[in-house]
C-alpha cells in the first residue's frame, strides 16, 4: 500500500521517525476492519524502511482511540464466533489478537495517547513497547462493560505492565483512569501536556537513532518478551548466545572505536534501502 493511499490513518517519516495518527476523529478514531488493515501496512512499510528506527503512534482530534467502530461491532456480535478469522496456516507463527505482531518487530512501537484509550484503543496502547500519554489521556478496557472477557492478549500483557492485582482491578471493573492514575500504576511510563505529546515521543525516537544500535534495540526488544515466558534455565543460555553474536556485529566494533575516538557511535539501520 502506497504512502498516500490510506484513508483511516496518515503516516509520515521523517528520519528517523515514523508518525503514524489515526485519522478518523469525528469517530475518536474507532477502527473498521479496513483501517486494522492500514494500521498494519503502514507498520510493516515502517519496519522495513531504513530512515525510520522507531514508530510513534497517536490519534488525530481528541480522541487516542475508541476501539472497534460501534457498528463493527455490532456486527460482529450478531455473528457471533463464526466471524472468527480461520486459524493460521501450518507453519504459520502468526499470533491471534489485534496488534500482536507490534511485539515482532524489530524496531520501538511508541504509544503517543492523546485522549481517550478504550477498549480496542486501550489494547492498541498496551501492545506498544513504551507509552507517552498527555495529561488530557485517559484509558480504559471496556470489555466487561459490553459483555466481553478482556480481548487481545490484555490478560498477559496487563498484569507485567501493572502486575496481577491492578490488572484484574482494570479488566474487572473497566474503570477509566486518567494519565496520572495510569502513570502511577505503570500502566504509562511518560506524561507530558497535550501539545508536547507527538514532540516528546519523537525525541525518545531521536535519542535512540542518535546514541544506541538499531540492531541492538532490536535484539533486546525480542529477548524482553522472549524472556518474558521462560524460566531462567531458557532465558539465560538465549541472552549469552544473542551477546556474543552481537560482539560479533559491526556495531560493536564501532561502538568500540567511537569510544576511544571520543566521538558519537554511528550504527546501521535496519530495513533494506530502496534498489532505485
Amino acid at each position: 500500500m502506497a504512502q498516500g493511499a490510506y484513508k483511516d490513518i496518515e503516516l509520515e517519516i521523517a528520519d528517523p521517525v515514523a508518525l503514524l495518527r489515526l485519522d478518523r476523529p469525528q469517530k475518536l478514531n474507532a477502527f473498521t476492519y479496513a483501517t486494522l488493515a492500514e494500521i498494519r501496512a503502514a507498520v510493516d512499510a515502517a519496519s522495513a524502511d531504513p530512515r525510520v528506527v522507531g514508530i510513534v503512534i497517536t490519534g488525530n482530534g481528541r480522541g487516542f482511540c475508541a476501539g472497534l467502530d460501534a457498528e463493527v461491532l455490532a456486527a460482529t456480535a450478531a455473528r457471533g464466533s463464526g466471524s472468527r478469522a480461520q486459524p493460521p496456516a501450518a507453519g504459520d507463527d502468526e499470533l491471534p489478537g489485534l496488534f500482536s505482531y507490534f511485539l515482532r518487530v524489530p524496531k520501538p512501537v511508541i504509544a503517543a495517547v492523546n485522549g481517550v484509550a478504550a477498549g480496542g484503543g486501550f489494547v492498541l496502547a498496551a501492545m506498544c513497547d513504551v507509552r507517552f500519554a498527555s495529561t488530557a489521556a485517559s484509558f480504559t478496557s471496556v470489555f466487561t462493560k459490553r459483555g466481553l472477557v478482556a480481548e487481545h492478549g490484555t490478560t498477559w500483557t496487563i498484569p507485567r505492565l501493572v502486575g496481577v492485582g491492578r490488572a484484574l482491578d482494570l479488566l474487572w471493573t473497566s474503570r477509566r483512569i486518567d494519565a496520572a492514575e495510569a502513570a502511577r500504576i505503570g500502566l504509562v511510563e511518560y506524561v507530558v501536556e497535550p501539545g508536547e505529546l507527538v514532540a516528546a515521543a519523537s525525541r525518545y525516537v531521536a535519542e535512540l537513532a542518535a546514541t544506541v544500535s538499531p540492531a541492538a534495540l532490536a535484539d533486546t526488544k525480542r529477548m524482553v518478551y522472549a524472556h518474558l515466558g521462560q524460566g531462567y534455565a531458557e532465558a539465560l543460555p538465549d541472552a549469552d548466545a544473542t551477546a556474543w553474536r552481537a560482539i560479533d556485529r559491526s556495531d560493536a566494533r564501532e561502538g568500540a572505536q567511537a569510544l576511544l575516538e571520543k566521538r558519537a557511535a554511528r550504527f546501521a539501520r535496519l530495513g533494506a534501502r530502496p534498489s532505485h
